[in-house]
Formats: C-alpha cells, structure tokens, sequence
C-alpha cells in the first residue's frame, strides 16, 4: 500500500493552533529544531518532568501508561500534532505517560522553558500557548467523554471517522487498549462492518 503524505511544515502545525502575526512566528521558529527517530523509540518517559514540546511532521505515535498486566493506550498522534506531558508543560511535574513512536518520526522540538519565556516576551506567543493548552483539554475531555459514554462500536466507528489511517499504521493490539476492548472484541466489531 502506497501512502501519501501532505506536506507537513513547522508553520502549518503552529498556524493550526493559533495564527500568528509574522514577527511573533519569525521569532518561535528561531528556537524550535528538527529531529528524527527510530519507530520504537520512546520520546516521552512516564516519572519524569519533559524539557520538550514536540510536532509531528512525519510519523505516528502512541502515548500510553504502564499498567502491571498490560500498557494502556489513550492517544495516538498523527503527522500535524502535537506531543507533550500536560503535567510537565503546565506544572513543571513528572508525567505519567510513555510516548512511543510506532513509525520512523521526523519531529519538531520547541523546549519548554523556552516557550514559556516566549511567553512572557510576546502577547501573541502567550494567546498562541493559551490555545495550545485548550486544545489539549478538548482532546482529553473528548476521550474520558468518548470511553464514558459511547460503545465500543461507536468509539470503532468515531476512531474510523476521524483517523481512518490508523487502521491501516497502528497495530490492533494497540487499537483495542485504546478502545479499553480486548482484541478478540474489536475483531467481532470489525468483521460487522
């Protein structure tokens, strides 16, 4: 299977959360550098304070905790994301998650103690942060209402709606800890479609 990529640019991820005037954006773009990973590196470590803010330009990634009998997926990330550990960006704690690359990753790093710098500098830069943080709470509320209150086939059929490629470059064990259902389940629900 071939697939195609858009192209992915540090100004296209920061204009999706918010859109800065040229010289606010001139200035974030001085500090923030590209990198590339190997698929099973593991970019974010649970019990530790991240120095880092990440941007997908090029890969997938899970994050996940650590459970004794199984790692508990909740949240993949695509090429145009975000990576980060909410608790070390806002409150300078260790984290609780495992962000593993499940593709070779071209990223994009911005250090944190540098963002928040920015922030003190430039309005534009703090408005640009203020929507970064919201939209991370959106995509938290999102996956405690989705687990909450759908199905396991409806949270398959959103899954599908919203990110058909994962299907496709996430394995499924890593799929059904996502939905909270077992692999056996997400089989009978995939072969009802």
């Amino acid at each position: 299977m071939i697939r195609l990529y858009i192209a992915v640019t540090i100004e296209r991820i920061l204009d999706q959360i918010y859109v800065l005037p040229e010289a606010s954006k001139t200035l974030m773009l001085s500090y923030i550098t590209a990198d590339s990973f190997q698929k099973g590196h593991i970019l974010l470590k649970a019990d530790r304070v991240e120095k880092a803010v990440y941007f997908i330009k090029k890969g997938i990634v899970r994050a996940f905790a650590p459970q004794a009998e199984q790692d508990v997926t909740f949240w993949f990330g695509e090429e145009g994301e975000t990576i980060l550990s909410m608790k070390s960006y806002v409150a300078n704690e260790k984290g609780y998650e495992n962000v593993e690359l499940l593709e070779d990753c071209e990223l994009f790093e911005l250090k944190i103690d540098m963002l928040h710098k920015l922030y003190n500098q430039d309005i534009h830069i703090a408005n640009w942060g203020r929507r970064l943080a919201e939209k991370e709470l959106l995509k938290i509320e999102n996956r405690v209402v989705s687990t909450e209150l759908l199905s396991a086939k409806k949270r398959y059929d959103s899954l599908l709606e919203n990110s058909p490629g994962l299907i496709q470059r996430v394995p499924l064990k890593y799929i059904a800890s996502y939905l909270s259902i077992t692999q056996v389940s997400l089989s009978r629900i995939r072969k009802e479609k």
